[in-house]
């Protein structure tokens, strides 16, 4: 058997860095392809992070380190190897440098009536990602995913007014939800109605603001293990220099991840900055402060996981906390025809 079906992961994943000039219809490029998600951060200095995608249409953007409604603004629009971004300096900045992480779905995606909620999907079941939009009801009901297989992770934000985040990690229980804008732990919340996800709906409970009230819109983005090119799991730290090591199978890209727990933020590091091992330079999904070079939360990539190499906070690897995890990789441990990858 094959270790995985993707031997190239940049078909579908992949991590930008650029920098920006203040200019309307500012081209950035080295993306790959077409993306039909995309999560900016301004790493030089203070600001949302901000989540486009081709179902909501790629010119509007909501904020995952905050509450705040869905905007308009930013993208203009994209290409086979990237996008072209308006004047905004949410995006472009004059000599702003920034962050973008970029997935592969299906477009502006079509109809799903899989659930008693009809819902629009742009789903790529080769990488295990979908988008999904969809109209509370305010009634117990099921959602259309199109993945073709049961998602590990989904992330909901309410579209038309304010509300936090709500975020599902099947590693901390089929019903216990965390914010993505905030630090809380993950605790039981009724939200998913104590119901795991299927291969084709994930279950939501009726009238909950933040993912099911009637009158309200919907995006939520969710994400199966496909072996060698992702991984949704848990970890618990050890609190050592020599830290814990978490395998994926492959070597990472981009991973991010929370202490499941107790309070911490939602952690993100990549291969595109700071170039080689350790990995310092992080940014919080939950928080609009500029990247951090200086910190002591290092961490190496390597061919089949990643390893802390710092004792750490409540943040990465506290002894005896727990985490969550989500990643992606730069390339599978070993291909399909039995290539082995290096590590960094």
């Amino acid at each position: 058997m094959a270790y995985t079906t993707i031997n190239k992961s940049t078909d579908y994943f992949n991590t930008v860095t650029y920098s920006g000039n203040g200019n309307n219809n500012h081209t950035i490029t080295g993306v790959g392809f077409d993306a039909d998600f995309v999560w900016n951060k301004l790493r030089s200095g203070t600001d949302d992070n901000r989540l486009f995608d081709k179902v909501r249409g790629i010119n509007k953007y909501v904020e995952s380190s905050n509450t705040t409604a869905e905007v308009t603004d930013a993208i203009l629009s994209t290409n086979s190897d990237g996008y072209v971004l308006t004047d905004a300096g949410e995006v472009n900045s004059n000599t702003g440098t920034y962050v973008g992480w970029n997935w592969k779905a299906n477009g502006a995606g079509s109809a799903n009536t899989d659930g008693t909620i009809s819902s629009t999907v742009s789903a790529n079941t080769t990488a295990g990602f979908s988008i999904v939009s969809y109209s509370g009801s305010n009634s117990n009901s099921t959602v259309g995913h199109g993945l073709g297989s049961a998602p590990r992770v989904i992330i909901i934000k309410r579209l038309n007014t304010t509300d936090n985040w709500r975020v599902l990690h099947m590693s901390a229980g089929n019903d216990n939800t965390a914010h993505l804008n905030l630090t809380d732990a993950f605790s039981s919340s009724g939200v998913f109605q104590n119901t795991s996800p299927t291969s084709t709906v994930f279950s939501l409970v009726g009238n909950n603001t933040s993912v099911n009230q009637s009158g309200s819109t919907y995006i939520a983005y969710c994400f199966a293990d496909v072996k060698g090119f992702s991984k949704f799991g848990k970890f618990t730290g050890n609190g050592s220099t020599d830290g814990t090591f978490i395998y994926t199978g492959f070597k990472p890209s981009f991973w991010l991840q929370k202490r499941s727990d107790g309070s911490g933020g939602w952690v993100m590091y990549d291969n595109k900055r700071a170039g080689y091992n350790p990995k310092t330079d992080i940014l919080y999904a939950n928080d609009s402060a500029s990247e951090d070079a200086s910190n002591s939360e290092w961490a190496d990539i390597v061919s089949n996981g990643f390893k802390y190499r710092t004792v750490g906070g409540n943040d990465i690897n506290n002894s005896r906390n727990e985490y969550i995890y989500m990643a992606f990789a730069e390339s599978p441990f070993v291909t399909s025809i039995g290539i082995p990858t290096t590590a960094r």
